[in-house]
């Protein structure tokens, strides 16, 4: 066999593979099955081992074939990401882009900039892994990562987006009814907004001293999605300790009002939103993502509370 044949016919095992049948791949190929059939006698040929078990019903893949589907598909992987890299190098946009982030922040801001690219790029295909997990875009295969926090020590490039800002607030008929706290301490008799499981991102023990639900008989809302605990805040459940890019235009609105604004300024309650990668030089289309996302956000960001704000 040719050198240059090989990974093509890798492709047409893969397909035959994926579809369980010559003719599946042949479809697929736009092939009859019989020219599929002759390739994979050729490739079981010179590698010497049989890759199906063959019926009258089905293919069933060999322990070889077993083996050689996982290299297949990290070979076949690794030419598609060459290309989609060359490509790149002239400016195209094209390939799989392929980012994980939070899902509020994703839907709120990753997903309306991916409608606009999709609509500029038809050759793109987008995939959007919304996730609260750390995820590794070199496991993963992520060509961005959307982190929201301090940036631990990594080989991985990050790029910041804007800044995160922690705010109290809560809806004007929740301190109509229970009163608006005149300081920290007060915050101990009142409805607090928390997250139900997963680490402390909203941060209740930097401004309790401790977790929200550790106070004794403090009455707490809680649940596991920002834009639920947003609605929390806006149907009077309680105060909220939430990021301004959640409730931020709500507060502009009037539908929130900010509690102890001087507690935002604060160090502790700013933090980074960084888009990470793997790869030093990056396709064209993380290039164009990152750019419009950061129109999309503005600068200073549009949800910021604080006029002129350019951190």
């Amino acid at each position: 066999m040719q050198s240059e044949k090989f990974a093509e016919f890798l492709g047409v095992f893969a397909d035959v593979a994926r579809e369980g049948s010559f003719s599946g791949a042949g479809r697929r190929r736009g092939r009859t099955p019989s020219s599929i059939g002759r390739q994979i006698d050729t490739l079981e040929a010179y590698l010497d081992t049989p890759l199906f078990l063959r019926s009258t019903r089905l293919l069933t893949l060999t322990d070889a074939g077993e083996a050689l589907l996982v290299r297949t598909r990290q070979i076949l992987d690794s030419l598609a990401d060459a290309q989609q890299e060359l490509a790149s190098m002239k400016g195209a946009v094209t390939g799989i882009l392929r980012v994980a982030c939070f899902p509020t922040f994703g839907k709120r801001y990753v997903l309306p900039v991916m409608g606009e690219l999709a609509r500029q790029y038809p050759d793109l295909r987008l995939e959007l892994d919304l996730t609260e997990r750390l995820a590794d875009p070199v496991a993963e295969r992520l060509d961005l990562v959307i982190r929201i926090g301090d940036m631990a020590d990594s080989t991985l490039i990050g790029s910041r987006l804007a800044t995160q800002t922690r705010i109290l607030c809560a809806s004007p008929a929740y301190l109509a009814r229970a009163g608006t706290p005149a300081d920290f301490a007060a915050l101990t008799s009142h409805c607090l907004i928390d997250k139900l499981h997963g680490a402390d991102l909203l941060g209740w023990a930097d401004v309790l001293g401790h977790p929200a639900r550790a106070a004794s008989g403090q009455p707490v809302f809680a649940c596991d999605d920002f834009e639920a605990m947003r609605l929390a805040a806006l149907e009077g459940l309680g105060i909220g300790y939430l990021p301004d890019w959640v409730v931020g235009p709500d507060v502009k609105a009037g539908l929130l009002v900010q509690l102890f604004p001087e507690w935002s300024e604060q160090a502790r309650a700013c933090t980074g939103i960084h888009a990470l990668r793997a790869l030093r030089q990056p396709p064209a289309r993380v290039t164009v993502l990152l750019d419009a996302l950061r129109a999309h956000i503005g600068h200073p960001p549009n949800w910021s509370l604080v006029p002129g704000e350019s951190r």
